[in-house]
């Protein structure tokens, strides 16, 4: 198998892999998301993060990751508008902070299991 294969097949594996939960008590609501994410989508958010736009950024990355427990996506492009003016931007930041904090913890515990 060449090393492009094996790259592939290994994204492949991450990012088909079981998704994480967290529950958002003020939406009454549970996001399903993967800890993974393609690096596509990834260059959209560090474009946004270098151009100044965090909050833009953070709304990005809800909208990239968050699902619905069948893997649906939760929210649209479309959502963006009303994340950006109408949604408390105190929950969005705790909840991508969780997301990240999940898929960060989850990268440390592959490393950690290679080792």
């Amino acid at each position: 198998m060449k090393a492009l294969e094996k790259a592939t097949a290994h994204f492949r594996n991450k990012i088909s892999g079981e998704m994480k939960s967290i529950h958002v008590p003020e939406w009454d609501t549970k996001i399903w998301f993967k800890t993974s994410i393609t690096l596509k989508e990834q260059s959209k958010l560090v474009e946004l993060s270098q151009q100044g736009k965090t909050v833009e950024a953070l709304v990005e990355s809800l909208i990239t990751k968050a699902r619905h427990e069948d893997g649906t996506k939760m929210f649209t492009p479309m959502d963006k508008i009303v994340f950006m003016n109408e949604v408390d931007p105190q929950v969005i930041i705790r909840v991508v902070g969780e997301m990240n904090s999940i898929a960060g913890d989850e990268e440390s515990l592959d490393q950690i299991e290679k080792n």
